[in-house]
This record gives C-alpha cells, structure tokens and sequence, in this order.
C-alpha cells in the first residue's frame, strides 16, 4: 500500500503537560492517530483526546511492545492515516531509538518529522536548582544509559567528564557508584537522585557516592541520578 500520511516523532518532555513544547502540543491536537510511551502521562494525553490512541511503552520488568512490532506499527498507521503521531517520553533523538524508527519510516517511503522535546536531565537540573555546570568546577558533562544492546558490558565505557547524569538510573546507578569508587572519585563527592522529575510525586534526594554505592531506596517511578563536583548544594539553597 502506499503511503498516505506523516509521521511525527514528537518529544513530550520529562513529564509535566505544560512542559511540552507549543509544536508539539499543537500536533498532538491535530493527530489522526497517536502512539505514545508508558512514561506519558494521562494529562498529556488530555491534549489528544481526538485522536486514536495506541500504547507502545517499554517499562523495565513489566511488558512491552518489541521495538520492531512499534516501527511496523509506524507504517501501518501512516498508511491509514494522515497524521501520526509517535510521542515519546523526553526528547525522541536521546535514548529513544528514534533510529531505528526512522530508519524504518524512510525505508518505507513515509515521509517523517522531529519534534524536539525537554530531556529529563535538563529538567531535573531545574527541579533542584543545580545547575550541571558550574565555572571552575564543572565544564563538560556527559548523558548515558547502562542500557546497551545484547551482549555488550553495560559498564564498560562509563563517560569521564565533570557531571555524570545516569538515565534508568535505579539498579544501574548502584553499580555505576561502585565501578567509581573503584577507579578513584571521591567518596564525598555530591549526588543526586531524582524520581518522576516535574510531576506532582517528584522526590529529590541528596547523597553522596559512597551512599549511592551501598543502595538506593525502591523507586516508585523513572530515576536520574546526577553525579559531581557541580552537584554540591549552595550554602543559601533550598533543601
């Protein structure tokens, strides 16, 4: 069948309805059909209620559409119908296999759009006031996931840079904090860990490395961990 429709693969944001960006609030309300992530929140989806809505989430230890059943899904709708919507949780190009969505969006001949969103990180340094660079402190900071393809060490390759900003960071940032501690940072040195960032249950935790190492209370919803010199709280800062 050819193909008939657009595709826009749309960045909700770290949560909150109102920080989505007008663009993609504005596609959300003129979509035909909207397949969206399980970190979507009810409220942002208020601004679709025209549209069909079709639940594509991956959640860890829960169940979840293969991302290859999400991309032929993809085509199917855009040969149905004329506005399709992928909303996805953060921004779709960082740790949201926008790639391979892509990939097979172009591969099929269907014409695709990118609507940028508000990555958690930018959203969790606001949350708490804390800037993720600081002069003379902090001048390089790196994102990244131990989430990685099958067969790959998931710690291989932690980033070294001034701030480290761990998405999924539950599990992941324990080991994460011990590898660390093992190569020589601090023990003392700040971190941060954010659950559900700009929603209402948003909790904000300050800790140190040598805390993160020994565990981590059970989340109740997505984690960032930030971690560095940069993270240490202002004498007059709020806690």
């Amino acid at each position: 069948m050819p193909a008939v429709g657009k595709v826009f693969l749309v960045g909700a944001g770290p949560g909150a309805r109102d920080l989505i960006t007008v663009r993609g609030a504005r596609l959300l309300g003129e979509a035909d059909v909207v397949l969206y992530d399980a970190l979507v929140t009810p409220e942002m989806l208020e601004l679709c209620a025209q549209a069909v809505l079709i639940p594509v989430g991956k959640r860890a230890g829960q169940r979840s559409a293969a991302q290859e059943h999400i991309n032929a899904q993809l085509v199917d709708c855009a040969r149905q119908y004329a506005r399709v919507v992928r909303l996805k949780g953060g921004d779709p190009m960082l740790f949201g296999r926008a790639d391979e969505e892509l990939t097979a969006l172009e591969a099929a001949g269907i014409d695709v759009e990118v609507v940028p969103g508000i990555t958690t990180a930018v959203a969790a340094a606001a949350a708490a006031r804390q800037p993720l660079t600081k002069r003379g402190v902090a001048r390089s900071v790196a994102f990244f996931t131990s989430s990685t393809a099958p067969g790959e060490d998931d710690l291989a390759a932690i980033p070294s840079t001034d701030t480290l900003v761990q998405y999924m960071g539950g599990r992941e940032a324990i080991a994460t904090a011990q590898r660390l501690l093992a190569q020589g940072r601090r023990p003392e040195t700040p971190v941060l860990v954010l659950e559900n960032v700009s929603r209402p249950d948003e909790r904000i935790a300050r800790i140190t490395l040598a805390q993160l190492a020994l565990g981590l209370d059970t989340p109740h919803g997505p984690v960032l961990v930030m971690l560095g010199e940069a993270m240490a709280a202002r004498a007059q800062q709020p806690t």
